[in-house]
C-alpha cells in the first residue's frame, strides 16, 4: 500500500511546519508550500518537496496541487494554514484591504477544494482541516477582516462536509489560541485558562488527528484549541 500524502499551505514555519514534522512522524508523505524558501529546506529534511508561493495565489495553488500529483499521484489530506489578513479601524479598511482579506482567508480553501476533491473522491475519501482563529465565533475589533472571512471558511466548512460527506471526505476547521510561533507579549498568554501560550506543537498534534484516520467521524466542525479564551459554550 503505498503511503499517504499530505499537502501543507503554509507549510513553512510556525504551526505549519509544526504539523508537517507531525504527519512525517506519522508516515505521511509531504507537499509543501510557503513563500520562502522555509518550505524547502522543510521538506528537505523531510524528504519531501516544496513549492515556493502564496496562498492568494491561484497559479501557486495550482502548481503545488501539479507537483504534489506528479510527485506522488495521491492527496489524502490538506491542511490550509495562511497569514493574518489586513488590520485597522473597522470603516477605515479599504474595499482593496477587504478584498485581499478575501483573497488571503477565503479563497485559497475553495479553490484547493475545487483542486483536491475529485482525487480524494477516486481515492475512496480524504480529510481536509483549515487553520483559522479562536476569533471567528467571537467577533474582535482588533481582527476585522479576519472576524469576518474566518467564519466564512467555517459556513464553507459546514456545507462542504454535507456535500461530500458521502463520499468519504471530510473537512474542519481548527480554531487556535494565540501561540508561541508568534512573538506575543505576556497579556496574550494571560487570557488562557493556563495563563501561558500553545506550543505549536500542541496545535499540531490537534491539526494531524483531524487530518488523520484518527478522526473518521469529524466533519463539519469548527473546532477551537484555544486554551479556554473563547466563552461561547
Amino acid at each position: 500500500m503505498k503511503k499517504k500524502v499530505c499537502v501543507i499551505v503554509g507549510g513553512g514555519k510556525g504551526m505549519g511546519a509544526a504539523v508537517a514534522r507531525e504527519m512525517n512522524k506519522r508516515r505521511y508523505r509531504l507537499a509543501l508550500m510557503s513563500p520562502s524558501e522555509n518550505c524547502e529546506k522543510l521538506a528537505n529534511e523531510l524528504d519531501g518537496i516544496a513549492v515556493r508561493g502564496k496562498a492568494e495565489n491561484a497559479a501557486d495553488t495550482q502548481a503545488l496541487f501539479d507537483a504534489t500529483m506528479e510527485k506522488y499521484g495521491r492527496i489524502d489530506s490538506l491542511l490550509i494554514h495562511v497569514g493574518g489578513p489586513p488590520k485597522g479601524d473597522l470603516l477605515d479598511i479599504s474595499d482593496e484591504d477587504w478584498i485581499k482579506a478575501n483573497e488571503m482567508v477565503l479563497l485559497p480553501v475553495i479553490r484547493m477544494s475545487k483542486l483536491v476533491t475529485p482525487i480524494m473522491k477516486d481515492q475512496g475519501g480524504g480529510s481536509i482541516v483549515n487553520i483559522t482563529t479562536f476569533s471567528a465565533f467571537e467577533p474582535s475589533l482588533t481582527f476585522p477582516t479576519s472576524s469576518v472571512y474566518r467564519v466564512g471558511v467555517s459556513s464553507f466548512t459546514k456545507l462542504y462536509s454535507d456535500r461530500y460527506g458521502s463520499n468519504n471526505i471530510r473537512m474542519n476547521c481548527l480554531l487556535p489560541g494565540f501561540t508561541d510561533s508568534l512573538d506575543l507579549p505576556q497579556k496574550f498568554a494571560d487570557m488562557s485558562t493556563f495563563k501561558r501560550l500553545a506550543s505549536a506543537e500542541e496545535q499540531a498534534r490537534a491539526a494531524a488527528f483531524l487530518l488523520s484516520d484518527d478522526s473518521t467521524y469529524i466533519t463539519g466542525q469548527s473546532i477551537r484549541s484555544d486554551g479556554g479564551v473563547t466563552r461561547h459554550m
